[in-house]
C-alpha cells in the first residue's frame, strides 16, 4: 500500500514510518524538515507544510491513506480538512487521550484538577475530534493513545477500546509510540473504525 505520513519526522511519525516500511508499504514522509532526512528504502521524503493546502493535498493524493501526526495547538483545522478533501485520501489522525472518558463517564479534560499545561494541547485536540464527528465529508479515523504516550518497546500486546481510557491492572494508562504505530497501520490494512475514534492502551 501507499501511505502518506504528515509529520513523519516527529516522535510518533518516526515510529509510523518504521512500522509501515517494515511491512513493505511505500511511505511518503511529509515534513517541513524532509530535506534534512537521509535517503531510506521504501520512503520518499517530501517537504510540505499543512498551511500550504495545495502542496500538501498534492503530496497525499494517490495514496491509500494519509496519517496526520502533528501537534494540535496552533494547527489550522480548516486547512487539514481542505487537504483531506482535495487529496481524496482517507485521513487517520494521531489523537490525544484527554477527550476520552474515565470509568465514571467523565471526559478526562473536564475532570477537576486537570493540568493546565496539558490543556494547551488537549483542548484543541478535543475540538479537532468534535469537528471531525460533525463536519467531515471525507473518510477519517482518530486513534487516541492512553494517557502516557512515549518511547518504549514494540511488544505487539495491547488492548483496543472506543471512548473510555484504557488502564492496566497496576492503574497506569500508557502505550508506547511503537505499539501505537502497530495499531495505526493495522487500521490502514484492515479498516475497522472508519469515521470514528478508537483508543489503545496496555
Amino acid at each position: 500500500m501507499k501511505i502518506a505520513i504528515m509529520g513523519a519526522t516527529g516522535n510518533a511519525g518516526q515510529r509510523l514510518v518504521d512500522e509501515a516500511t517494515s511491512r513493505g508499504h511505500q511511505v511518503t514522509g511529509i515534513s517541513r524538515h524532509a530535506d534534512a532526512q537521509a535517503p531510506r528504502d521504501g520512503v520518499t521524503w517530501v517537504k510540505a507544510d499543512i498551511d500550504d493546502v495545495d502542496a500538501m493535498a498534492s503530496a497525499i493524493a494517490g495514496h491509500d491513506a494519509a496519517i496526520l501526526s502533528m501537534p494540535f495547538n496552533g494547527l489550522n483545522v480548516d486547512n487539514v480538512f481542505a487537504v483531506a478533501r482535495k487529496g481524496g485520501t482517507r485521513l487517520l489522525v494521531v489523537g490525544g487521550a484527554a477527550s476520552l472518558k474515565n470509568e465514571e463517564g467523565v471526559v478526562l479534560l473536564d475532570t477537576p484538577g486537570f493540568p493546565d499545561f496539558i490543556k494547551v494541547e488537549a483542548t484543541p485536540a478535543r475540538d479537532f475530534l468534535n469537528r471531525l464527528k460533525k463536519e467531515a465529508d471525507f473518510s477519517w479515523t482518530f486513534l487516541s493513545p492512553a494517557m502516557f504516550f512515549g518511547p518504549g518497546e514494540r511488544t505487539g500486546t495491547f488492548r483496543l477500546g472506543t471512548e473510555t481510557v484504557l488502564t492496566a491492572p497496576d492503574g497506569k494508562s500508557s502505550i508506547s509510540y511503537e505499539d501505537f504505530a502497530i495499531a495505526m497501520i493495522d487500521e490502514i490494512e484492515t479498516p475497522k473504525h472508519e469515521n470514528e475514534r478508537f483508543t489503545i492502551g496496555y
